[in-house]
């Protein structure tokens, strides 16, 4: 099989994602159901489809090329500061990269003594 498309991938033309969710739900073990079966790779329902991928509109680069940049979230000052208003721009900035990436990058925390 040949992909026609970046949304095809070889060996899955046939796969229901949706069928899938539901077995995966139906379980109701969750992702530990998953680590204690001892899975070695991430199921394929977990996976986001490449025409999903978020994208920087504000790229120069060619439009067929994607350029992701994962999320920074700067601490700065937070443990100090006290203030209340910084603190929900954080929380609310790590709930959008958590909902739209999955994961982001944590800039200028500390542990213990030591700054990262």
């Amino acid at each position: 099989m040949v992909a026609t498309s970046t949304n095809e991938v070889p060996g899955i033309a046939n796969y229901d994602r949706k069928s899938e969710v539901k077995t995966f739900d139906d379980t109701k073990e969750g992702v530990k159901g998953l680590v204690d079966a001892g899975i070695t790779q991430v199921p394929r329902i977990f996976h986001l489809p490449v025409d999903q991928y978020p994208i920087n509109s504000t790229c120069d680069s060619e439009p067929t090329k994607t350029q992701l940049r994962i999320p920074v979230i700067d601490l700065e000052g937070l443990e100090y500061d006290n203030n209340p208003t910084k603190r929900k721009e954080i929380v609310a900035k790590v709930g959008e990269a958590s909902e739209t990436w999955g994961f982001f990058q944590i800039a200028n925390h500390e542990y213990g003594n030591l700054k990262y």
